[in-house]
């Protein structure tokens, strides 16, 4: 009687051990699901401050971009216009044979005007990937068929410290469908003006690549923002791109039937 009664005690405590135990871990794997939701919302949520702070609901900007190498350097002045994620323009406006140059992305829709040649040519999905006017930039790096925002899913990593900025470090993942060919992006934004101060660019063998800085902060129509940015290709030795920013108005009044072939062939 005494062993029965022992033995069913016995059992009852493995009973609510292992009901302990497997209510533990359902408790554990739900507060786990629940952070990863929350550190991908809180990337995510960084990520869109920062792009919208450097592009507003709308801008205009004056650039210019040096293209150096190591035994010759080029510099292309530009004006841009963006509205959204879907309407953007580019007028080169030199050297005097780039002169009147334009790029045009109108929602799906990329055009390149040639001036010089008097030719209109839409460029296919294969060369968004390529490089732009010669430079360490992409043609999608420019005028940005691919979106910061919506093509990538994010993941908050350890913090980290860009010439005394504190910084947030977050994984960007490209989605499936997405047209990008890195593996991953790693970009640093600082915690105190969301500055993008670095972007790491991953190949598909987790090779680092690219590497974008962002410097010279200043502000520019009432934001802080860096005004210099460099990209600097891993494998290529003395080579890089700089893109400065002369000026910068945000939220202009612009509409959509400003972003056409036809205002392409003619803006100056």
């Amino acid at each position: 009687m005494i062993s029965s009664i022992t033995d069913s005690v016995s059992e009852n405590n493995t009973i609510q051990g292992y009901l302990l135990y497997y209510t533990s871990l359902a408790a554990l794997l739900i507060l786990l699901i629940f952070y990863s939701g929350a550190n991908a919302q809180q990337a995510s949520e960084i990520v869109q401050k920062a792009h919208e702070k450097m592009q507003g609901k709308s801008s205009r900007a004056e650039i210019t971009m040096q293209i150096v190498r190591p035994n010759w350097q080029r510099s292309i002045s530009m004006k841009s216009w963006s509205m959204g994620e879907d309407y953007s323009l580019i007028l080169i406006t030199a050297p005097a044979r780039d002169e009147g140059t334009a790029f045009l992305m109108r929602e799906n829709e990329i055009w390149n005007w040639l001036p010089n040649v008097n030719r209109t040519i839409k460029m296919p999905p294969s060369m968004m990937s390529q490089s732009w006017m010669g430079s360490d930039f992409s043609n999608n790096d420019l005028v940005r068929e691919s979106s910061i925002v919506t093509d990538y899913t994010y993941k908050l990593l350890s913090d980290s410290t860009i010439n005394g900025y504190e910084c947030y470090r977050i994984e960007m993942t490209p989605k499936p469908e997405a047209p990008i060919v890195w593996s991953k992006v790693i970009s640093f934004i600082s915690k105190d003006d969301y500055l993008q101060l670095r972007a790491e660019y991953y190949d598909e063998n987790s090779d680092l690549v690219r590497v974008m800085t962002g410097s010279e902060i200043a502000e520019l129509d009432g934001r802080l923002l860096p005004t210099r940015m460099e990209m600097n290709p891993m494998k290529e030795q003395g080579q890089k791109t700089v893109v400065t920013y002369q000026d910068i108005a945000f939220d202009i009044d612009v509409s959509e039937s400003f972003f056409s072939i036809q205002n392409m062939k003619r803006i100056d």
